[in-house]
């Protein structure tokens, strides 16, 4: 294959010759094909059944799934296998096995099934912390039935931030170009060594090349805890708010706290912060030392904060600010 135009150009201008240029080139593809060899036998695809209904007892969705322990616990996305009455997972060589939710965790869309056999192929869990912009990704799932379809890109942003279903924020995504459409839900992104970095979970409808995955560092805290207890629970306060803008007068005299701070609309009976003294129309403006400005800044504290620990919440009620202390209790069910 001979390179010409731009591309013998741009060799020449970094010193490659075309032979070297190819070879960069099937280095690539080498990269991409040698990773689908290796993470496609991980991979499945996962058909949710619901009701019961007029046309019979069929299959309702379906998404993807990657294999993370040999006795077949897979990791897909909750939006896939949310209000299933029944699962079924299709291996890579066609083998349809039936499979049990174990539990999903709707705050960062991520499910664990289990698929009724022993002695599947796992795949390598990698570290998400170390991804890099720019860096060369594959991502492999179900697109519209199509079984095993690769995809390549790269990471085009870290540190995302992704609204869930449950309406929290989910910290940290991953943006690639790797393409992905319906059906690539809950399928594994792996970098160029096939270590899973990422469950891939949302495409931006109309958008080009704007896609997100769950990090896998996520991931892997929350199966733990799935395979282990099938829920997850996280610290709570007890309070329902919304975001005020204070007056400028307010901010200055109550020692420069941030703009906006969460009202309290309603309290929570047994709550905490009804413990802790909290009335409708304060206003919550930091958690110990972390401002509070919105509503996601209160739900960044609380999923990172351990269910039974004490936390210092400063309020201002009327023109004075107080600091209450509240003991932190379980989100109920």
């Amino acid at each position: 294959m001979a390179i010409s135009g731009p591309h013998t150009e741009a060799a020449g201008r970094v010193g490659l010759d075309e032979r070297e240029a190819e070879e960069i080139l099937d280095s690539y593809s080498l990269a991409v094909t040698t990773v689908a060899e290796k993470v496609s036998p991980t991979v499945v695809n996962i058909r949710t059944f619901g009701r019961e209904g007029r046309r019979g007892f069929g299959a309702e969705g379906a998404g993807s799934g990657v294999i993370i322990a040999p006795d077949g616990y897979a990791l897909t996305n909750s939006h896939v296998v949310q209000g299933a009455v029944r699962l079924e997972a299709t291996l890579a060589d066609g083998t349809t096995l039936p499979a049990r939710l174990i539990g999903d965790d709707r705050t960062t869309d991520l499910a664990v099934v289990n698929i009724g056999s022993a002695g599947l192929p796992a795949a390598e869990l990698g570290d998400s912390d170390r991804l890099r912009v720019g860096q060369l990704v594959i991502a492999i799932g179900n697109p519209f039935g199509f079984q095993t379809t690769v995809t390549a890109g790269v990471v085009s942003a870290l540190g995302r931030s992704l609204r869930g279903q449950s309406g929290r924020l989910i910290e940290d995504v991953i943006q690639t170009d790797a393409a992905l459409n319906p059906g690539n839900s809950g399928g594994p992104l792996v970098d160029s060594r096939g270590r899973t970095v990422g469950i891939n979970a949302a495409v931006i409808q109309g958008a080009q090349g704007i896609c997100f995955a769950i990090p896998i560092n996520t991931a892997r805290w929350v199966a733990g805890l799935l395979i282990r207890d099938g829920h997850i629970r996280r610290a709570y306060l007890g309070i329902a708010g919304e975001v005020l803008r204070l007056r400028s007068s307010t901010v200055r005299d109550s020692g420069g706290v941030a703009p906006t701070g969460v009202a309290v609309v309603q309290i929570v009976a047994g709550s905490p912060a009804e413990r802790a003294g909290i009335q409708p129309r304060d206003v919550i403006v930091a958690l110990d030392d972390a401002p509070v400005r919105t509503v996601d800044d209160m739900h960044r504290f609380l999923t990172r904060a351990a269910i039974g620990s004490p936390v210092r919440v400063q309020i201002l009620r009327g023109s004075q600010r107080i600091e209450l202390p509240a003991t932190l209790s379980a989100a109920p069910d």
